[in-house]
């Protein structure tokens, strides 16, 4: 058996243990890494940890501090009703907001782990007060995110266009562009409905009857005669007043939450140590709203991340990647081939680098598509689909930050939806970009 299947084998192991015996996927992937990489690989401890996600593990750790101290001193609870305002009560838009905010950051250069990061905890901080699905609202902000990844100004964008220049293939921006931007509105269209989100207009559309029947209903047991009452309105406060003041830790923080996205959007700084260092500030200033937030990072969720992505890399130093995209690549049937490049780029992309992925498979596909019997444009664009779209996989950046950010949920039910989800789209999106960008032979 070569080194390659049985490194595949383990990780299928890895799922089994960690679905039947509920232990962490992270420490059993670490493990995992260990044991392939030590006995199969040869790797030693550096070549282990190569590929330990540094990055990431800031990331999760700086944007979930910053965010709790944002919960501890009431300022998430400020945006969800200022998000309110915005929308005029319809939480129903809320999802839709959070879908455009997110696709607006990418579309203009924010990295979409980035951008999912600064919009993700407030969108589930207002998914958990009104009672939405937070597996709608996580996947609203990722795909959103995606929208508006392959902009032609976009990190993606520029990435992919420029890996198919250096190979000299056809290309079209729009096109790249539209095609991602399409499938993720469709996406994301489809989950509202199956999510509930029909249910939300249903849910305001009772409340709004409810309070004209009780209007209605006062106006109607009225006497005729009855002046207008001119009591002074009540000076208790009420818990509305409450979350909607503007406290002096509360402006500090939503200074911090504006700083965070300038410092990654206008000068490229890293989001994690960006928001720790904001974080650290906070906590300076206001111990008393901030001593448990170290506690509410969300460290199961650091652990199972980058247990399974230091695997991963061990998968990537191996050569397992490349050894089973270069298999697929020798098919003689063209679009067979290009059928399963989609598929190896969906599920790979779920573990790791999206554009990395990309990177590594565009080139397989160079030799068939210089034959002609492939349409280059629809090919590139069916990959960059079906590689992006699976970042809903709690296992990717994304889908990493939206479990991390999710507050006061169950985390392993939370984890398991969005693993279903993400298989479902890992199953179907890769074929349905197949059949609508490269079996018409675009380019």
């Amino acid at each position: 058996m070569s080194p390659e299947l049985i490194s595949i084998l383990v990780l299928v192991v890895v799922f089994v243990i960690a679905t039947t015996r509920s232990v962490n996927m992270g420490a059993l992937a670490f493990a995992a890494a260990f044991a392939v990489g030590g006995l199969v690989a040869d790797l030693d401890a550096d070549g282990i940890f190569a590929g330990f996600p540094g990055d990431l593990f800031v990331v999760l750790v700086g944007v979930t501090y910053l965010f709790a101290i944002a919960r501890a001193n009431g300022t998430t609870d400020w945006l969800v009703h200022a998000a309110v305002r915005l929308v005029r009560g319809r939480v129903a838009l809320i999802p839709w907001v959070m879908f455009a905010l997110t696709g607006a950051l990418t579309a203009i250069g924010a990295v979409s782990p980035a951008a999912v990061a600064i919009v993700a905890p407030i969108a589930l901080s207002f998914a958990t007060r009104y009672g939405i699905s937070p597996l709608l609202m996580g996947a609203m902000v990722v795909h959103g995110a995606q929208a508006g990844g392959f902009s032609p100004i976009s990190i993606y964008g520029s990435i992919v266009n420029g890996i198919v220049e250096r190979e000299k293939l056809p290309g079209n921006e729009v096109v790249l562009f539209l095609a991602s931007l399409a499938a993720n509105v469709v996406i994301a269209a489809v989950v509202y409905v199956a999510c509930g989100g029909l249910k939300l207009w249903a849910r305001e559309d009772q409340a709004a009857g409810d309070r004209a029947a009780g209007a209605a209903r006062a106006g109607a047991a009225a006497p005729r005669t009855a002046e207008p009452r001119t009591d002074p309105p009540s000076s208790a406060p009420t818990s509305t007043s409450e979350t909607t003041r503007l406290t002096p830790a509360r402006t500090a923080t939503l200074a911090s939450l504006l700083a965070l996205v300038v410092a990654v959007l206008v000068f490229d700084l890293d989001a994690g140590l960006t928001a720790i260092t904001l974080a650290v500030v906070l906590s300076t200033a206001w111990p008393e709203d901030s001593r448990q937030a170290t506690g509410q990072i969300a460290w199961p969720t650091v652990l199972l991340i980058c247990g399974v992505l230091t695997y991963v890399g061990v998968l990537d130093e191996m050569g397992t990647i490349t050894w089973a995209g270069e298999g697929v690549g020798g098919i003689g049937i063209p679009l067979l081939a290009a059928l399963l490049l989609c598929y190896i780029g969906a599920l790979v992309s779920a573990f790791a680098s999206s554009v990395g992925i990309m990177g590594a498979l565009i080139p397989l596909a160079v030799p068939f598509l210089e034959r002609g019997e492939i349409g280059a444009i629809g090919m590139v664009a069916a990959l960059a689909v079906s590689a992006t779209v699976v970042d809903v996989s709690p296992f990717s950046t994304n889908g990493a930050l939206v479990l991390a950010a999710a507050p006061d949920v169950d985390r392993e039910r939370f984890f398991r939806q969005l693993m279903v989800y993400g298989g479902i789209v890992v199953a179907v999106v890769p074929a349905a970009a197949w059949l609508v960008m490269v079996v018409p032979g675009w380019g």
